[in-house]
C-alpha cells in the first residue's frame, strides 16, 4: 500500500525521500516535518554535525495548496556539508560499522564509498517520511512518542547524563534502550493469516532496519522467558466502550494483530561504532595491522534513535490503516474507520 524510497549520501548534495500511496485530502505543512527533523537532531551526546546542519525539508511534489493529491510525495533535505568529492579516502575499516562488509560486498577499494550511504545521516530522510505518516495517523487520534529508558545501564535522567559525560571524557561512545509508544491504535490492524502480514514482524523489522539497532522487544518481551503463562497473559474484560485488557504485557499486539491497547516497543541502540580512540583494524591496501579510521561522530544517539523509530513505526501503522480502511480518499477512509469502530464495539 505505502512505499517509500530514500537516496543521498552523508556529505552529498542532499537527502531525497519519495512516499507513494498517501491518500488525497491530507493537509500538510513543511513546518510539521521540520519539527520532527529538529527532534532527530536533539539529545545530549550528539556530535559536531548537529552544529552544522539545520535540517529543513522542501516538499517538491504531491501537494497542491498544502493538500495531498494521492500522487507520490517528494521530499528534499539539503546538506550544508557537501564535501563528498573532497573528503579523504578511508582504508582502515571500523569494527561494528558496515565498512568491511560493504567493501567486500560491492568490490570497493575505498571505504568512503560505503560509509557515505551507510551513515545514519540517511535517517533524516526516514524521519521526514515518518512525519508525513504521523500527520495521517493524527487524523485518527493515533499518536506516537518515545523516550530513553536507559543509557549505559543507568535509568535515571541524571545518571544517563553522567554516563554520556563519562563517555565524552573518555573519548568513547555509549548506547542504551529506548521505548516507543503508539496510543489510540484501533484493534484489528495486521493479520495472523500470513507471516509477512503480522504487525509485530513488520514493526520489529522496521525498527531493526535503523542503523545501530541490535535488539527489539514488544510489550513484556524478554520478560516472558522466566514466567508462567498465568502470570503474563492479559485478562480480557468488556464495558460500554468495548473490549479491553486489564494489563498490557502483550504490548498491544496478539497473534500479529493489534488488540486496541497501546503498542509498546523497546529497542537496544548499540554504542556508536566510530571511536575517537579507535580499535585495532587492518589496512585494506597493505593488509597490515592499523587503527580503525576516525570520522566525525556522536557520543550517544539513544534519544535520536527513538525519534527515528517513531518514524518507521508511524510508516508501518499508516500502511496498516490504509490496508484495512482504504487508500484513495481521506474522507472515505474516515467513514470506513468510523463504521468499523461501531461494529467492533
Amino acid at each position: 500500500m505505502l512505499k517509500y524510497l530514500t537516496a543521498g549520501e552523508s556529505h552529498g548534495k542532499a537527502l531525497v525521500a519519495i512516499l507513494e500511496g498517501m491518500p488525497a485530502g491530507l493537509k500538510r505543512e513543511a513546518s510539521d516535518i521540520n519539527k520532527e527533523l529538529k527532534r532527530r537532531q536533539a539529545g545530549f551526546g550528539r556530535g559536531a554535525r548537529m552544529l552544522i546542519e539545520t535540517d529543513r525539508v522542501e516538499i517538491i511534489s504531491g501537494l497542491r495548496k498544502n493538500m495531498t493529491l494521492a500522487s507520490p510525495i517528494g521530499l528534499l533535505i539539503w546538506n550544508k556539508d557537501q564535501s563528498i568529492e573532497k573528503l579523504h579516502s578511508v582504508f582502515c575499516p571500523r569494527p561494528g560499522h558496515a565498512d568491511l562488509a560493504g567493501m567486500n560486498k560491492y568490490g570497493f577499494d575505498d571505504i568512503r564509498d560505503v560509509l557515505e550511504r551507510a551513515s545514519a545521516r540517511s535517517t533524516a530522510a526516514t524521519v521526514a517520511i515518518g512525519a508525513v505518516c504521523k500527520i495521517f495517523l493524527e487524523e485518527f487520534k493515533i499518536k506516537l512518542s518515545s523516550r530513553a529508558v536507559c543509557i549505559g545501564g543507568e535509568s535515571s535522567k541524571g545518571q544517563m547524563v553522567e554516563r554520556i559525560s563519562e563517555a565524552i571524557r573518555d573519548k568513547d561512545t555509549v548506547g542504551g534502550i529506548f521505548e516507543v509508544i503508539a496510543a489510540g491504535v484501533p484493534a484489528g490492524l495486521g493479520s495472523y493469516a500470513q507471516p509477512d502480514r503480522r504487525l509485530s514482524g513488520r514493526l520489529g523489522g522496521a525498527v531493526m532496519s535503523i542503523p545501530g539497532i541490535k535488539a527489539v522487544e514488544i510489550g513484556l518481551g524478554f520478560g516472558y522467558a522466566d514466567k508462567f503463562g498465568s502470570q503474563v497473559h492479559d485478562a480480557i474484560c468488556y464495558s460500554a466502550g468495548g473490549y479491553s485488557r486489564r494489563t498490557n504485557n502483550a504490548g498491544g499486539i496478539e497473534g500479529g494483530v493489534t488488540n486496541g491497547e497501546e503498542i509498546i516497543l523497546r529497542a537496544c541502540m548499540k554504542p556508536i561504532a566510530t571511536l575517537i580512540k579507535p580499535l585495532d583494524s587492518v589496512n585494506i591496501k597493505t593488509k597490515k595491522s592499523a587503527k580503525a579510521a576516525v570520522e566525525r561522530s556522536d557520543t550517544c544517539v539513544v534519544q535520536a534513535a527513538g525519534v527515528v523509530a517513531e518514524s518507521v513505526c508511524a510508516y508501518i501503522l499508516a500502511d496498516a490503516m490504509l490496508e484495512k480502511f482504504g487508500q484513495d480518499c481521506l474522507a472515505d477512509i474516515k467513514t470506513a474507520y468510523k463504521n468499523y469502530l461501531k461494529r467492533i464495539r
